[in-house]
C-alpha cells in the first residue's frame, strides 16, 4: 500500500485501527487523526498511562491484539514492530483491509500542510525537533508536532496545530523517512548505526540521499556543512541546499563562548547577526543542534526575535540529560544516549559541569549495534571516572551473536559488570560520593536503576544547574 492510497483512507469519518496505539509515535498519530475527524480505534498489548489517556480522548483501546478488533476498520496502521502474523493484521488480510505503517500514515498527513519540517540525523532529532518547536511556538505559528520523546513545553511527543506548519522527527531506521514528503528536510549528521538493518555506511548515507531527494525544487536541505558525511550524501544534489555549522556555513556562530558548558554566541547569516542565543542546555552538541534550528527557522521565514525567545525558554525533552535527583550528594541525571558519538559528546558535556567525579552507568542497547560498534564503544566508555555496564538490552532482537556485556568489561579497564538493573542500584549505592555526577545512559530502560537509587534516598537534593 503506497502513501497515495493511505491519503483516501484517513479522511474525516473513516475508520482507523491503529496496532500498537501506546507507542509514542502511533499514540500521538492517533491524536492528530482523530483532530482531523478520523474515527480512532486501537489495540496495545498492556495498560499503560498513555492508553488511558487515549481512552479519556474518546478513543477505544482494546489489551491484546485480537482478530474481532479490526471488524469495521476502513484501514489498520502499524508500526515496525508488528508483523503480518500478528492476529489483527493476518485478520485485516483476510478481510481485505488495507494495512499501512505508521509513516506512510505520517506522510499522508503531512502532504495537508504547506509547509512540513522534517529533522533528520543520527544524533540529535529529538532534541532538534524540540528546538524547532519552541521555536515555531514563540513565532506563533501553531505548528503540528511529532517528537520521539516528551518536551516539557507540551507534556507530551506531540501537538495538534491549527498553522499551516508540521514539524517532525524523522527516523531513517528501516527507511521510515522514505515515506515521507518535507518541504524542508533538516540532515544533522550521518554515521553508521541500526547495522542491523543497513549493510554499512554507505547504504545509510543512500537512505538520507533518498530522503533529501523527496524535497521537492520548490523546498530546501538544511544540511550540517561540517559533517564530512552528510556532504558526501549530498553530492550532485540539485535541490537547494542550506548549510549550517559552528564555524562555517550559511549560517554560524560567532563571538562564542562557553561557560561551565553552558554555550552563548551570535548566529550569523550573510554577514549579519540574526539572532544571540544564550543556550539553557549544555554542550558542543547542542550550539550545533541549535544553529540547525536557527537555519530551518531562516528557510521558513521565522524572525531572529522568535529564536531568541523560544530557546531562552528551551528545556531538555525526557530521557535528555534529564534530572532525576540525589543519593547522598550525588547528582543523578538520566539520558537517551545509545551510539558511541553519542555517548562521547554526553561525557564531554558532564566534564565542563564540574563534578568531582563522572559515574556511568551504561546500558548497551541491541546485540547488533555492540558487535557492529565494539572498539568505538570500548574505547569511550574509558572516559568516567567509572564505568558500570549493565547487560545488554536487546529491544527488538535475539541474540544470536552470543555478545555480552561482559565482553565490554574485559577490555575496559576498571569498569563493573552488573547482570542486572538491580544490581547497577545497589552498586551505585556503594560507590556514590557527595560531588559526583552519576549518568544513567542508553535507550532501554537502565533509568529506572537511577530512579530506583534516588527513590532510596531519604531527601532529594535539588539540582546545582536548572
Amino acid at each position: 500500500m503506497t502513501v497515495n492510497q493511505i491519503y483516501d483512507y484517513i479522511q474525516p469519518g473513516k475508520r482507523a485501527h491503529l496496532v500498537g496505539i501506546g507507542g509514542v509515535s502511533m499514540a500521538s498519530l492517533a491524536e492528530v487523526l482523530l483532530g482531523s475527524g478520523v474515527v480512532i480505534t486501537g489495540s496495545d498489548q498492556r495498560e499503560s498511562a498513555t492508553v488511558l489517556h487515549l481512552r479519556s480522548l474518546g478513543i477505544p483501546v482494546t489489551i491484546g491484539h485480537l482478530p474481532e478488533n479490526v471488524e469495521g476498520a476502513d484501514c489498520v496502521v502499524r508500526t515496525a514492530a508488528v508483523h503480518d502474523s500478528n492476529p489483527e493484521i493476518a485478520a485485516a488480510h483476510a478481510q481485505g483491509i488495507p494495512v499501512f505503517e505508521r509513516a506512510q500514515a505520517w506522510g499522508a498527513i503531512m502532504r495537508g500542510y504547506k509547509n512540513a519540517l522534517c529533522i533528520s540525523g543520527t544524533h540529535g532529532k529529538t532534541t532538534t525537533t524540540s528546538m524547532c518547536t519552541h521555536v515555531f511556538m514563540a513565532a506563533q505559528l501553531d505548528p503540528t508536532v511529532m517528537i520521539g520523546g516528551t518536551l516539557p513545553l507540551l507534556e507530551a511527543g506531540h501537538r495538534v496545530g491549527h498553522g499551516d506548519t508540521i514539524i517532525l522527527e524523522s527516523c531513517e531506521y528501516c527507511n521510515s523517512f522514505l515515506s515521507f514528503y518535507p518541504t524542508v528536510a533538516v540532515i544533522l549528521n550521518i554515521e553508521a548505526d541500526h547495522l542491523d538493518f543497513f549493510k554499512d555506511l554507505d547504504d545509510v548515507e543512500h537512505s538520507f540521499r533518498a530522503f533529501a531527494d523527496r524535497v521537492p525544487d520548490s523546498g530546501t536541505i538544511v544540511a550540517n556543512c561540517e559533517d564530512e558525511n552528510t556532504m558526501k550524501a549530498l553530492a550532485g544534489e540539485r535541490r537547494p541546499i542550506f548549510t549550517f555549522g559552528v564555524e562555517k556555513g550559511d549560517v554560524h556562530a560567532a563571538n562564542l563562548t562557553v561557560h561551565e558548558g553552558f554555550a552563548s554566541f551570535d548566529v550569523m547569516y550573510r554577514g549579519e547577526k540574526y539572532a544571540h542565543l544564550d543556550l539553557s542546555v549544555p554542550g558542543m552538541h547542542n550550539v550545533k543542534n541549535a544553529m540547525a534550528t536557527a537555519a530551518a527557522a531562516i528557510v521558513l521565514g521565522v524572525p531572529g526575535e522568535a529564536v531568541e525567545r523560544g530557546m531562552r525558554e528551551f528545556r531538555l525533552p525526557g530521557r535528555r540529560f534529564e534530572y532525576k535527583g540525589a543519593y547522598h550528594g550525588a547528582e543523578v541525571c538520566d539520558d537517551y544516549a545509545h551510539h558511541p558519538s553519542e555517548v562521547a559528546a554526553l561525557l564531554d558535556t558532564a566534564r565542563q559541569l564540574n563534578y568531582q567525579r563522572v559515574v556511568v552507568a551504561f546500558q548497551p542497547h541491541t546485540y547488533s549495534r555492540t558487535h557492529e560498534l565494539f572498539d568505538d564503544f570500548v574505547q569511550v566508555l574509558q572516559k568516567p571516572d567509572v564505568t558500570l555496564l549493565a547487560e545488554i538490552f536487546a529491544a527488538r532482537e535475539d541474540n544470536t551473536l552470543g555478545i555480552s556485556s561482559r565482553d565490554l568489561v574485559r577490555h575496559i579497564p576498571g569498569s563493573i559488570y552488573c547482570p542486572t538493573l538491580a544490581d547497577v542500584t545497589e552498586k551505585l549505592k556503594e560507590i556514590a560520593r557527595p560531588g559526583d555526577l552519576i549518568l544513567t545512559v542508553g535507550a532501554g530502560d537502565i533509568y529506572l536503576a537511577g530512579e530506583a537509587l534516588v527513590k532510596s534516598e531519604d531527601k532529594a537534593i535539588p539540582p546545582a544547574r536548572a
